[in-house]
């Protein structure tokens, strides 16, 4: 995991100390030499699925840095692309409504089991609503999911209004006094108008707590797009970010952090139940620089 981007830094690192022996300040490098090298780490770090304007933050906290305090101020500075505000979307509101939002294949489904999962841990109880009524057997997925972790999934026939299977499992779980509700809804593209009014209007009539927009980190940059797509249009609380276990590169992480300005929640790793783990900044930040 993030076996790349780690290279990507230890490589930027020795290229700056080459280059830097003779001076105090990297910026004092000769002009030249400065613009080549420049290049070359925003050509590398561009290649790890940096967005364009966190590459730029980068480079300028390795122009203000020196040789030999190079791996601080790198790390220094992607802490603080990483940490925002920390947010616990697992408190209890009586009930505590959580809405996933995200593209199609992002691993929305999936990843409401593995939260309805981290619940039932904490001896709280939750009810999952079918919302994606769009695409063909994402309600039986959900349901199959319930079976397996013995939690009720609300839903209605294909093609209905998912605001009002949202508002009957929130009903329901108003009438079991349950500590969770947990929305599923349709991916589709995240350009599509559609998409996009039908989870406005989700919002709007269920009013949820927390909404957090699931992302598949495989996807690169794409993952800029959809955070500020999904920004703009309804509007995010944090960021979930799947299949981490297979991203050699890491560069999503940074750029949906930037992008967004969210906090990253979780994530999701392997289909278990239990392969969602809270996300930790500095472990994170260990394992590229």
């Amino acid at each position: 995991m993030f076996s790349k981007l780690k290279k990507t830094f230890s490589k930027i690192s020795s290229k700056v100390k080459k280059e830097a022996s003779k001076v105090n300040v990297i910026k004092q490098i000769e002009s030249s030499k400065l613009k080549k090298l420049s290049n070359d780490l925003e050509d590398e770090l561009l290649s790890n699925n940096i967005a364009y304007g966190v590459v730029n933050e980068i480079l300028d906290a390795v122009k203000n840095s020196n040789a030999k305090n190079l791996k601080l101020d790198l790390k220094n500075k992607l802490k603080e692309i990483l940490s925002s505000e920390k947010l616990n979307i697992l408190d209890t509101k009586n009930p505590t409504i959580i809405m996933l939002i995200g593209v199609n294949g992002a691993g929305k489904t999936t990843t409401l089991a593995k939260l309805a999962q981290k619940i039932k841990k904490t001896e709280k109880k939750c009810v999952m609503a079918a919302g994606d009524t769009f695409r063909a057997a994402a309600i039986e997925q959900l349901e199959q999911h319930g079976k397996n972790l013995d939690v009720k999934v609300i839903s209605h026939n294909y093609g209905s209004d998912s605001a009002a299977v949202a508002f009957d499992a929130v009903e329901h779980a108003k009438s079991k006094n349950l500590d969770y509700v947990l929305i599923d809804t349709a991916g589709r593209n995240h350009a599509n108008e559609d998409l996009m009014r039908e989870l406005a209007k989700v919002k709007r009539v269920v009013k949820p707590h927390y909404t957090i927009l699931v992302v598949d980190s495989l996807t690169g940059n794409d993952v800029v797009d959809q955070a500020k797509l999904f920004g703009e249009k309804i509007g995010i609380d944090g960021v979930i970010l799947t299949k981490i276990d297979a991203d050699e590169r890491g560069g999503a992480i940074i750029s949906v952090a930037h992008e967004s300005g969210k906090p990253i929640l979780f994530l999701g790793s392997g289909q278990g139940y239990n392969d969602l783990e809270e996300f930790d900044t500095d472990k994170i930040l260990n394992q590229i620089i």
